[in-house]
């Protein structure tokens, strides 16, 4: 199975405690942070990955080189310029050979069964597939909402507060979508989604609780650090 990690962005909000590599690499007891992602998808039976790297992405394929390693598959997609979420994605894309392929932040570590999203999406027939968490406040972020499995609300903002469910950054797409992203910087989350639910396409999903961190700020990086030691986080 493969999966496209988006790992190209600049972790600008990092670079007070991770200065000299991107984000992806800040390391965690002598690991990149990447390396736990991997461990994680491995478990679920994906292990063909698709690099989509940029700022200091030459970092990436030297540690991770051809994947063998590590018992993957691995491949590197450059960005030349900065393409989005989409972009990155279609970028990418030309080393999908998958009828449906997986993506998810290189900066954004989620313990789940990845296969929970292919049932999902074989059941309902789905073009995409979402992984949805639940926050105890969605005031700040844009809710997302399934009803019965299908997606119903995403990135709505509305000044609600209160518990909710909000976008996990996990996806399982259907090749042909690719063919649907423009060219250029576009944006996955603020474009292309809210789009493809306009047109009425399948579009779906799961909620799933499990330990979910992203280490774009300090105190989140150090807190993994922390997880890691207690031993929260194994494979």
């Amino acid at each position: 199975m493969q999966a496209i990690i988006l790992a190209g962005g600049l972790g600008t909000r990092l670079r007070s405690v991770v200065s000299d590599r991107p984000k992806p690499m800040a390391l965690v007891e002598g690991k990149p942070f990447l390396e736990y992602v991997l461990q994680g998808l491995k478990k679920s039976g994906i292990d063909d990955i698709i690099f989509a790297v940029g700022y200091k992405g030459g970092m990436v394929e030297e540690y991770f080189g051809d994947g063998s390693r590590f018992g993957i598959r691995a491949r590197y997609a450059y960005e030349e310029e900065l393409l989005g979420t989409a972009g990155a994605i279609k970028n990418a894309g030309k080393y999908v050979t998958d009828e449906q392929f997986f993506v998810l932040n290189g900066d954004t570590f989620y313990q789940m069964d990845f296969g929970d999203l292919s049932r999902i999406q074989q059941e309902k027939n789905l073009e995409m597939a979402l992984v949805l968490r639940g926050v105890p406040d969605i005031s700040r972020y844009g809710a997302a909402r399934l009803t019965d499995g299908l997606l119903t609300a995403f990135n709505e903002k509305n000044g609600n507060t209160g518990a909710g469910t909000i976008n996990g950054g996990v996806y399982l797409m259907k090749r042909a979508l690719l063919d649907e992203i423009p060219e250029g910087k576009v944006s996955l989350e603020n474009e292309c989604i809210p789009r493809w639910m306009q047109e009425g396409r399948r579009l779906g999903g799961i909620v799933n609780d499990g330990y979910f961190i992203d280490i774009g700020v300090p105190e989140d990086y150090f807190r993994f650090q922390e997880d890691v030691r207690k031993g929260d986080i194994t494979w």
